[in-house]
């Protein structure tokens, strides 16, 4: 969270951005990969970023229980990737649990858009502008929506 607060208090070269993403998630990031901050996390090691990925500004990433971006995945400003939740039960909601999220290959993740714990978006596939994922996205589809429902099929 520190690195985050130093990377979003400056101006920063591209190169500069790619330095302190790859200091966040704790492994180099590929040259390829555009990050525009300001950049929200937890923690940050749990990140795993493929080659030629964007990732535009104002997203959030809690990633405590790991997050998996493939090659090629386009994400928009003001995304939320959460992996963390609270228990359900009021005894106990200040539990929490978390479970991975995984963005397959040349997704695309409109903007403003939020993806819950446990979630894995498809190969190909686009999330609408707004939308909120509460269950998996298969290859090749569309969806949109709060809760995010099917639109259409991508023809290839």
């Amino acid at each position: 969270m520190n690195t985050c607060r130093e990377l979003n208090s400056g101006v920063h070269t591209s190169e500069e951005n790619l330095e302190y993403l790859s200091r966040i998630i704790g492994k180099e990031v590929d040259e390829s990969v555009f990050f525009m901050p300001p950049f929200y996390v937890d923690y940050g090691k749990n990140i795993s970023i493929g080659k030629g990925v964007v990732i535009q500004q104002l997203c959030t990433f809690m990633d405590r229980g790991g997050i998996t971006i493939e090659d090629g995945v386009f994400i928009a400003p003001k995304v939320n990737l959460t992996t963390l939740n609270h228990d359900f039960n009021p005894e106990n909601r200040s539990g929490t649990y978390a479970k991975p999220i995984h963005i397959k290959k040349n997704a695309w993740i409109g903007i403003a858009a939020t993806i819950l714990p446990g979630i894995t978006i498809g190969e190909n596939s686009i999330v609408g502008a707004g939308s909120v994922v509460t269950k998996d996205v298969p290859d090749n589809t569309i969806v949109a929506g709060n809760p995010a429902q099917l639109i259409k099929k991508i023809d290839e």
